[in-house]
C-alpha cells in the first residue's frame, strides 16, 4: 500500500521539471522568439564553438563536485546529476536549485548529510575564490578595466550594504552563541568541512580536480559568451568580453534573481560600456542565455526527471 501511496507523488515529482520548463518557455514567448531570431542569421561556426564550451561548464562543474569529497563518485552519474542541476536552478535562485539536487545527489550515494552539506560550501567557497583570482588577472593585464567605474555601487549605497552585512553577521553570531540546539550541528558541520578540506588538499588529484575545475569554470563561461560574440559580430576583443562577463558577473552575482537576469543586464551594460552598440550587446546576451541555460533546459528536466526515476536523487 505504502508502495502504490506514494507512486503518484514520484509521478509528480517528475512531471514538475517539465511542467515549470513548458510554462516558463510560455511566459517568456518574446524573449525566446527574439533570440531565435538573432540567432538563425549568426555564424554557425562560432554558435558550434559556443555550445562546446557550454558543454564544457557541466565537466568542470562536476570536476570541482569531485574535489570536494575525497572518496570516488559514478562519474556518468555526477555529469548528469550536473547537467539536470542547470534545470533546478530556474526553480531556486542563488544557486540553490542547484545545490539541492547535488545535496540528494551525494546523500543516495551514501555521503552522512554533515559532509555533503560542507561540500557544498567548500564547492561555493572555491569556485567563488577562483573566480575572483582570475577576475583579478584580467584586471591586471586589461587596460579595458578603466570602464568599469560605472559598475562600481554609488558610495551612498555602499554605507546601507555595509550595515546590512555588518548586520547579519552579528545576528548570526548571537544566534550561534545563544542558541545551543542551533550552536551544536553548526559546530559539527564546521567541523566536518574542515576535516575533509584537509583530506582532499592532501590529495593532489583532488586538489587538481577541485582547483583546476574552480578556474577552468569561469574562464569556459568567458569563451561561451565570447563565441557568441563572434558569431553576431560582436566586435570586441576576447579579453574585453572575458572581462565583462566577470566583472559583471562578480557586480551583481549575489543578486538572489532565478536564471541570472541582473547579471544579464549588468552583462549587456558593460559590453556597451566596452564600445559595443546596445543592439548586438542584447543579442549577445541572449544568444548565451540561451546556450547556457534556455536549450539545456528541457533536457536537464528530462534527465532530472529520469534521475528521479532511477532512485539517484
Amino acid at each position: 500500500m505504502a508502495r502504490r501511496a506514494a507512486r503518484p507523488v514520484r509521478l509528480v515529482l517528475c512531471l514538475a521539471p517539465l511542467l515549470f520548463a513548458g510554462g516558463w518557455a510560455a511566459a517568456n514567448r518574446p524573449v525566446v522568439y527574439e533570440g531565435v531570431r538573432r540567432l538563425v542569421a549568426a555564424d554557425p561556426g562560432w554558435l558550434l564553438a559556443a555550445a562546446g564550451c557550454t558543454c564544457l561548464t557541466w565537466v568542470a562543474a562536476s570536476c570541482v563536485r569531485q574535489g570536494a569529497l575525497p572518496e570516488p563518485l559514478p562519474p556518468g552519474l555526477l555529469l548528469a546529476s550536473q547537467f539536470a542541476a542547470g534545470a533546478a536552478n530556474h526553480v531556486l535562485p542563488g544557486g540553490l536549485g542547484a545545490h539541492a539536487v547535488t545535496l540528494r545527489f551525494l546523500r543516495r550515494r551514501g555521503v552522512p548529510l554533515e559532509r555533503a552539506t560542507a561540500s557544498i560550501g567548500l564547492y561555493s567557497l572555491v569556485r567563488s575564490t577562483a573566480k575572483t583570482l582570475v577576475l583579478l588577472v584580467f584586471l591586471a593585464v586589461s587596460p579595458a578595466w578603466r570602464r568599469l567605474g560605472d559598475l562600481v555601487p554609488d558610495g551612498r549605497l555602499l554605507v546601507p550594504l555595509a550595515a546590512l552585512t555588518g548586520g547579519t553577521l552579528a545576528v548570526a553570531g548571537v544566534l550561534l552563541t545563544v542558541v545551543r540546539p542551533l550552536r551544536r550541528p553548526v559546530t559539527r558541520l564546521l567541523r566536518s568541512a574542515l576535516a575533509d578540506a584537509r583530506a582532499v588538499h592532501t590529495r593532489p588529484c583532488r586538489v587538481l580536480a577541485l582547483w583546476g575545475g574552480a578556474v577552468a569554470m569561469p574562464l569556459v563561461q568567458a569563451a561561451t559568451l565570447a563565441c557568441v560574440g563572434a558569431s553576431l559580430g560582436l566586435g570586441l576583443p576576447w579579453e574585453q568580453v572575458a572581462l565583462a562577463q566577470l566583472a559583471a558577473g562578480t557586480a551583481v552575482g549575489a543578486v538572489p534573481a532565478p536564471g541570472g537576469f541582473a547579471v544579464d543586464a549588468a552583462l549587456v551594460w558593460t559590453l556597451v560600456a566596452f564600445g559595443s552598440s546596445p543592439a548586438v550587446a542584447t543579442a549577445t546576451v541572449i544568444g548565451y542565455r540561451m546556450l547556457m541555460d534556455w536549450v539545456p533546459l528541457v533536457p536537464g528536466a528530462v534527465v532530472l526527471s529520469g534521475l528521479i526515476r532511477a532512485k539517484a536523487l
